[in-house]
């Protein structure tokens, strides 16, 4: 967490350059406090859902009070990891002992990556779609005969 933020107020001239004497006196205002939003049980669940349970929820919480959203926060954790899995050489082989291929797990971090941007799943704090007609109430189909031959 960050400290809250505190503006101060000088009196006296302002320096000018060349001034040697004539210091601003400042004295601090009271601190404004920020406002963050709490990350609820619902949100920190579907963040562990998707980024496993080894992720660090200090972290996650810096990131969504930083972000604003679960999505961009599963965004950002998911895109770093992918970033650094595509640094490192993507197999590694040592003849006879042993041999370790990474390609599996890029294209695992890229489907997941293309999930989390076309909105699938839905996060907790997603917007209501206001396009959405699955609200649960009887739907409308028309059917018309095809001409025969």
């Amino acid at each position: 967490m960050r400290a809250p933020a505190v503006s101060k107020q000088c009196a006296g001239p302002a320096p000018w350059w060349g001034a040697k004497s004539r210091a601003r006196t400042c004295t601090p205002s009271q601190p404004t406090p920020r406002t963050e939003e709490p990350v609820d049980a619902a949100i920190k669940a579907w963040l562990i859902s998707q980024l496993g349970t080894d992720t660090d929820l200090t972290d996650l919480t810096a990131r969504y009070t930083r972000l604003g959203t679960a999505r961009a926060v599963a965004i950002e954790v998911v895109r770093e990891r992918l970033a650094v899995l595509l640094a490192s050489p993507g197999s590694v082989s040592v003849s006879g002992v042993v041999s370790v291929n990474f390609s599996a797990n890029i294209a695992a971090y890229e489907r997941q990556l293309t999930g989390l941007l076309s909105g699938e799943p839905p996060a907790p704090d997603d917007p209501a779609d206001p396009d959405d007609e699955n609200t649960g109430g009887f739907g409308l189909i028309q059917l018309v005969e095809r001409p025969r031959r």
